[in-house]
């Protein structure tokens, strides 16, 4: 076993020292919260009959008389989004486990969930980014009811689970586990669909020929199959022992995924490793049946560990370990956004230099669309998050002292759970774990010792036109470096108009600005990936330069994202003229328009037209985030909206 490496060492010392102040007060609160009589004795009595009034008599004595820990259940459920979908049964499910444990469970909320993937290029995409903080006021609304003991969190996607994950660390005195739905079975593969939609730019194929080829790749429930920022989510929760281990990739059909649920009671209850009932009665349906006016069963719990209260599980070791999963994952770099913001929310400060040295020492270690050509269905099947945490954990690149939602530290994240069989007349299943198996499939999975690079997916940028990132795993090693004269657009449709018109066959850096946080939202541009795919496919030398942001599934385009400061904001992006030479060099890591200091620093500024500043604040809801947009942080401070 390796000890830590010095620079994980290091770049978390600088973050225990930043946070030093903010986090210790975090601390006292939780400390301070924790220390009260449990919800049903603090309350006053007409406060008790309201919580309880609409669940069953005998779980109304458990939670009151016998004072059996109640979960809180948040969920994103809803039958918009396929990743949802799944979680329509969960609650019933997690009910029974809960009183067969003796204990109670209520739904306390649910959380608005959209689907980016709906929202490309369309006026609500501009509501997305928002959408998180929309989530995370939403998860404090669900437990501020205030008569929970611990709380699942039901979510998946995109800003769902950053939105989940902050507004449980404002609740950080309880102990939380995340509960995933997993991904949808592999249809029509990632490289296909890309073509058809580079194919359809080009007008080589038809609307009906790119439906079909849609369909056929988003056609069940679970997530998306590449590796976006929902994959990237459940990656990411892994690395931070907030889930049952290895819980991330099991398809919503497996027969083990209600198995991994009812694990996810147990675990939050501190009775991890118990027997799961699968076939007793009182089955999810049943609340009131043969449970019903039983006094809670005996149980034994694992020795006297149970499960940490969240805020104290997310210090500062838990987010670097997350932030090296990314790197080391290639993952989306909207994370660069919301783990900031949920760093932020457990008292601890972040920024994009940390990532930046972490990047330099963290290897790439897997190859999974858009950064290669596999799944995460294959990715699973070649050793999946277990085998990354174990090679980071053993290579000393992710802090293997910290607490996880199990007893065995983030080491028993290095494993894959399987059915172990029946165990007893009563059908009752039991999960084992064993090692991620040694490497499968190289062309998916590495080690450290033979990475596909040595350094991580992600890179910053700096320069005289801000600091911004750019996903450097999906591009091909010619393209890290792009020169070439700007074309400056002040919306997605202006660039797919010229695209269309045929006024980008060049080389040229394509400027998108007015696209931050303060701007119109922070939307991502992912339709403007296949126009510039075409483009470079011809062997023109392109590049996209925006204070917006890309789709998760994006990056074979070198784009320097997420510039800050943005546009609107005064930002450097605000003075780039068409025909200024702009170098985007992944390599040195810059970021410049090539023009004397002197000329630069004397250019005038450009400004947000109040037309389109009120045309990008109307319509479809946005006029209700107009508070948000004023109020937001730049990209690197998370863009939040809520400090």
């Amino acid at each position: 076993m390796s000890s830590t490496h010095p620079t994980v060492r290091d770049v978390t010392a600088r973050i225990r020292e930043r946070s030093l102040g903010l986090r210790s007060a975090y601390l006292a609160r939780l400390a301070e919260i924790r220390n009260r009589d449990r919800g049903s004795d603090r309350m006053g009595c007409a406060n008790v009959a309201h919580a309880v009034a609409g669940i069953p008599a005998n779980d109304k004595f458990r939670v009151v008389t016998e004072r059996a820990p109640n979960i809180g259940i948040v969920t994103a459920y809803n039958d918009m989004l396929s990743a949802h979908a799944p979680y329509q049964g969960y609650p019933d499910i997690i009910k029974h486990e809960a009183r067969r444990l003796g204990a109670t469970a209520q739904v306390a909320g649910g959380v608005p969930a959209m689907c980016d993937g709906v929202t490309q290029g369309t006026p609500g995409m501009e509501l997305s980014l928002f959408s998180r903080d929309v989530i995370a006021m939403s998860t404090a609304v669900a437990l501020t009811h205030d008569m929970f003991d611990s709380a699942l969190m039901l979510g998946v996607c995109d800003k769902i689970v950053p939105g989940l994950l902050i507004g449980a660390l404002h609740f950080g005195h309880l102990p939380t586990v995340f509960v995933p739905a997993g991904p949808m079975p592999s249809g029509l593969s990632n490289g296909a669909k890309s073509k058809v939609r580079e194919q359809a730019a080009q007008g080589l194929v038809g609307r009906q020929g790119l439906l079909d080829a849609e369909m056929a790749a988003y056609h069940t429930q679970g997530t998306c199959t590449f590796y976006g920022t929902a994959n990237s989510n459940q990656m990411l929760l892994e690395a931070m022992g907030l889930h049952v281990p290895g819980t991330a990739f099991i398809q919503p059909g497996d027969a083990m995924r209600e198995t991994l649920t009812r694990e996810a009671v147990r675990t939050v209850l501190g009775k991890a490793g118990e027997a799961a009932s699968s076939a007793a009665p009182g089955r999810p349906g049943q609340a009131s049946g043969a449970l019903e006016g039983q006094r809670s069963p005996e149980v034994t719990s694992v020795g006297d560990w149970s499960c940490p209260p969240i805020g104290e599980m997310v210090d500062e070791r838990c987010i670097v370990n997350a932030m090296a999963a990314l790197l080391a994952t290639g993952g989306s770099t909207n994370h660069l956004i919301h783990w900031v913001a949920v760093a932020r929310a457990a008292g601890i400060l972040i920024d994009w230099d940390d990532f930046s040295k972490l990047s330099d020492v963290v290897p790439l270690l897997t190859r999974v669309y858009p950064n290669g050509s596999a799944d995460v269905n294959e990715f699973q099947a070649a050793g999946g998050p277990g085998l990354v945490i174990g090679e980071l954990v053993e290579a000393g690149l992710m802090h293997a002292d910290v607490l996880t939602v199990r007893q065995g530290g983030i080491r028993e994240f290095a494993n894959v759970p399987a059915l172990a069989g029946n165990t007893n007349d009563a059908g009752a299943q039991r999960l084992q774990w064993t090692p991620a198996a040694a490497l499968k499939n190289e062309a998916i999975t590495r080690t450290v010792g033979s990475p596909f690079s040595a350094t991580g997916g992600l890179k910053l940028l700096s320069g005289n036109l801000g600091r911004s990132v750019i996903k450097v795993s999906s591009v091909p090693d010619d393209r890290h470096v792009i020169e070439a004269p700007a074309r400056v657009f002040d919306s997605q449709a202006a660039l797919q108009k010229a695209f269309t018109a045929g006024e980008l066959e060049r080389d040229v850096v394509c400027v998108v600005r007015w696209q931050g946080p303060q701007a119109n939202g922070m939307p991502e541009l992912h339709k403007l990936t296949p126009p510039l795919s075409v483009l470079q496919g011809k062997g023109f030398r392109v590049a996209l330069v925006t204070d917006g942001r890309m789709s998760g599934a994006s990056g074979k385009i070198p784009a320097a994202i997420h510039v800050s400061p943005e546009a609107a904001a005064g930002g450097p992006l605000a003075k780039v003229r068409d025909g200024d030479l702009i170098r985007l060099d992944a390599v040195a890591g810059t970021l410049a328009v090539l023009l004397p200091e002197d000329e630069w620093d004397a250019r005038e500024t450009a400004t947000l037209s109040e037309a389109q500043r009120i045309a990008d604040g109307h319509g479809l809801g946005r006029e209700l985030f107009a508070g948000m947009r004023r109020n937001a942080l730049t990209a690197e401070e998370g863009a939040c909206s809520w400090l």
